[in-house]
């Protein structure tokens, strides 16, 4: 297992962090889907004795089992041998004094006197100036006093100018954004991470293989990269990606069995700082061409299309089909369409006005692409 240094905090902390997203489960007799306990719990032991020092869980996470299931791992002396985090579930907050409930209900859950990180989960902008309002870092400041929490940080889903006015508000111990190959771009971007670094505060990435989708590519995808001379597996690539960035702490992978967990650990025995070289690169940048070539809709989601008069999602309706597209997940694109359906903001709601097509700088043909994916998703969606 490869180390680093967790910026200012004073540790060392493993390449590989163990998420408690995506835990094995099982169906119970009310036939429910549980997390499999044993297996779980011999999965985060397994990882720790091979080096793991890091474990990242949530309030929400496997309909709150995941805190409980955590904590009964890291008995029998296994706490003591990792930094512990998990989140602080702001869209459930309704007054100020709710964060410290949660804090406290959380470390009852998960076993432990204290959390080594506590993070604002899922923040946006919107999100922030809520937990602004609700004066924030007077909490974090009592709760690391107290001895309740060591570290503070918080979890990403927004856009560049969100992240760094978020970095400038605190002084935060650490931050935890979405990152791979396909996302450098996108959400915190790697311009964002760049700035982290910066300011000194380590990150750690959720989602380097986007849900799964980068270890499962597409046909086009997976033959460029069985013949890359390397021999990389997909999952070794977007490893390696995230790894290859100094401002890069600990990368979150939300292990679903042993022999995913088996598959990492040999993995970040190579996941090194700068280990990617040039040819490798461009290599990498060839394998998200090769992604984005699926893409369907040249929507860059400026939303000068919105609000429609109909009310048609039109820049989420265009997100899902490629997103679809590109990922070869064509069951999930209709299940998220369904959800528009649900919404009242489909395709079928639109009357052809035009005005969405005056209005769009890519001069998309918005009205017959709409027309077109709703043909292609109503029927799987309804």
């Amino acid at each position: 297992m490869q180390y680093v240094p967790f910026g200012n905090t004073g540790k060392q902390v493993s390449r590989l962090g163990f998420g408690t997203m995506r835990l094995p489960t099982v169906e119970n007799e009310k036939g429910e889907q549980v997390i499999d306990r044993p297996e779980a719990i011999a999965m985060i032991r397994h990882a720790i004795d091979r080096g793991v020092n890091y474990v990242d869980t949530a309030y929400g996470y496997h309909q709150g089992e995941s805190e409980v299931l955590t904590g009964l791992a890291l008995k029998d002396g296994y706490r003591e041998r990792v930094m512990l985090t998990s989140k602080l579930p702001q869209w459930l907050l309704k007054e100020a004094a709710d964060m410290d409930r949660f804090l406290d209900e959380q470390l009852k859950k998960l076993g432990v006197s204290y959390l080594d990180f506590y993070l604002l989960h899922a923040l946006d902008l919107q999100a922030f100036k809520r937990l602004q309002s609700f004066g924030y870092q007077d909490f974090l400041k009592r709760a690391k006093a107290d001895g309740r929490i060591r570290f503070a940080g918080f979890s990403f889903h927004d856009d560049k100018d969100a992240f760094i006015q978020i970095i400038d508000d605190y002084p935060w111990d650490m931050a935890q954004i979405q990152f791979n190959y396909l996302d450098d771009e996108s959400q915190a971007t790697l311009e964002g991470l760049k700035y982290a670094g910066s300011k000194d505060i380590p990150v750690v990435v959720m989602e380097p293989l986007r849900g799964g989708a980068l270890a499962n590519p597409p046909a086009e995808v997976e033959k460029l990269i069985q013949e890359n001379d390397r021999g990389y597996s997909p999952v070794d690539w977007a490893f390696r990606y995230c790894g290859q960035f100094p401002e890069v702490a600990t990368i979150l992978s939300g292990m679903s069995t042993m022999a995913q967990v088996e598959d990492n650990l040999r993995i970040f025995e190579h996941v090194a700082t700068g280990s990617l070289t040039d040819k490798d690169q461009a290599f990498v940048k060839t394998l998200k061409d090769s992604y984005l070539k699926r893409l369907k809709v040249g929507c860059t989601a400026c939303n000068y299309c919105q609000p429609c008069p109909e009310g048609v999602l039109i820049p989420k309706i265009f997100e899902i089909y490629n997103e679809g597209l590109m990922l070869s997940r064509h069951e999930a694109m209709s299940r998220q369409y369904k959800q528009v359906i649900r919404a009242e903001g489909d395709a079928s709601f639109c009357v052809a006005c035009g005005q969405c097509e005056a209005l769009c700088p890519q001069q998309l043909p918005i009205i017959d692409l709409l027309q077109t994916i709703d043909r292609e998703l109503r029927q799987d969606a309804v």
